[in-house]
């Protein structure tokens, strides 16, 4: 009876430590604007997920700054996190931005270097940045992505995701973050025959400006494109973090986007 309770706590102990629970967040114009307040916010939202993946970081002063203050909040809450940030991306001025991913060092290792996608970076405004993460022995490369703007056609850019998996052909590429897009555009089609899924499917994922009754999401523009035969999907879904507040005009002080979430361990 002992052994087989043994077993049991064993199988479970390890089944826990295996899965890992990755966030994606486009927290608009991340900088110097945002207090300290929300800078806590912020870190309570994020602080039960092993791997934080960010969209839309200040490119010029305040951006770097804004995710160290953020991450030096997450390390009072009793776990160990480290981050890093992109260089600012290559497009046009107005609108180059950073990424950043967040992790906690002491489940998640960083395997070498960062970086922002070259071969295509003149094709896309804001290249991806990728980071590849180490995982009880076991690696995935994360995609951080944020496309142009829904009037500037962001499937003009997305159509060149289908050749990353060649390019990178001895990696794991789970791609996330604001596409500008939703799942269901023709453009994800080369993706999905290669075998990738989403996450979400008809979930909307930005703010309105106002709500109609309890009608505040307006777009499906955030997701994560995974391999099934890679990467065992456990659970997944959105962030709420609108509700906590009086007002939609409130809560756009965070983001115009709410968090998505994407529990998975590696086969």
């Amino acid at each position: 009876m002992k052994k087989t309770l043994s077993f049991i706590l064993l199988f479970f102990c390890f089944f826990s430590f295996s899965q890992t629970k990755v966030l994606s967040w486009n927290l608009e114009n991340f900088g110097k604007s945002k207090s300290e307040s929300e800078l806590y916010f912020i870190a309570n939202t994020i602080n039960n997920y092993d791997i934080i993946a960010i969209q839309e970081v200040v490119a010029g002063y305040g951006g770097a700054q804004a995710i160290a203050k953020l991450t030096a909040i997450l390390d009072q809450k009793g776990s160990k996190w480290d981050y890093k940030i992109s260089d600012p991306t290559s497009g046009s001025s107005y609108k180059r931005e950073r990424y950043a991913f967040i992790w906690k060092s002491s489940k998640i290792k960083l395997k070498g270097n960062t970086w922002l996608e070259k071969k295509y970076n003149l094709e896309i405004d804001r290249e991806p940045y990728f980071a590849t993460f180490e995982i009880d022995k076991k690696s995935i490369t994360l995609v951080n992505f944020h496309a142009i703007t829904k009037s500037k056609q962001p499937e003009t850019e997305i159509k060149y995701f289908k050749f990353l998996p060649q390019e990178y052909p001895n990696l794991n590429l789970v791609f996330l973050g604001d596409f500008n897009c939703p799942q269901s555009h023709t453009v994800f089609n080369p993706l999905k025959k290669m075998g990738y899924m989403s996450i979400l499917q008809n979930q909307k994922t930005t703010l309105k400006q106002k709500c109609f009754a309890d009608n505040c999401l307006a777009s499906e523009f955030d997701n994560v494109f995974y391999q099934p035969e890679l990467v065992k999907h456990i659970n997944s879904g959105i962030i709420s973090f609108h509700k906590q507040f009086n007002s939609l005009k409130e809560a756009r002080k965070i983001s115009d986007h709410i968090p998505i979430w994407f529990e998975f361990s590696l086969n």
